[in-house]
């Protein structure tokens, strides 16, 4: 994935911290799939303006792990699932249809912190997503280089570890190759760096200079 970005100020969701680092809290998302072997589209789903977190932006469907789905990965593959039931209507067969992808931890340069699990899944055939307009008021299939070119355009908002994603989506022509690829991978966690120079705020991948 293409290495590290400046801004002048961070984006929805990512207020700097100036005190100790907070703990991260676990999380698990969903990069929902369609196209088969001849395509490549994701779904997003657009978060209320009200939110107090990340309001407004386009995300995969997601959200904190709860205590009672207990820990580790069987934990994570159940708050993915139940979270793409309660944002998108979809219902998966089971968590052994999600095939993980990455794992994000946020900066501990960023107040609100956390260690999210990316899955992967396919549409589910006689199913279509919808939104409760509560939590999330829009959705949207898209070619992974459409959502980066609206998110360039001003059409949608989409931050950081969505971009990423995103970007290395796109090298894939289609559901199949991607799934093949995803497949008996080892995941390795990605936890970026904030790095201040004067009131710009570089961030950091590993491999990048000075990580």
């Amino acid at each position: 994935m293409p290495g590290s970005r400046e801004s002048e100020r961070p984006g929805p969701g990512e207020e700097l911290n100036t005190g100790a680092p907070v703990k991260p809290r676990q999380a698990a998302s969903v990069i929902l799939l369609r196209g088969g072997a001849e395509k490549l589209e994701l779904l997003l789903v657009r978060r209320t303006p009200k939110a107090r977190f990340m309001g407004g932006v386009w995300v995969f469907p997601g959200g904190a792990v709860d205590a009672e789905e207990g820990a580790g990965d069987g934990a994570h593959r159940l708050a993915a699932v139940r979270e793409l039931q309660e944002e998108a209507a979809i219902e998966l067969a089971g968590p052994d249809e999600l095939v993980k992808f990455s794992r994000w931890i946020t900066p501990a340069a960023v107040s609100t912190r956390f260690d999210t699990h990316f899955f992967l899944a396919t549409m589910p055939d006689g199913q279509e997503p919808a939104i409760d307009g509560q939590e999330c008021v829009d959705l949207g299939w898209f070619e992974p280089r459409a959502a980066l070119d609206a998110h360039a355009a001003g059409e949608i908002l989409l931050v950081f570890p969505t971009i990423k994603h995103l970007e290395q989506l796109g090298e894939f022509a289609s559901v199949s190759e991607l799934l093949d690829y995803a497949r008996g991978r080892e995941v390795l966690p990605i936890e970026p760096h904030v790095v201040m120079e004067g009131e710009v705020a570089r961030i950091l991948l590993p491999g990048d200079a000075g990580y």
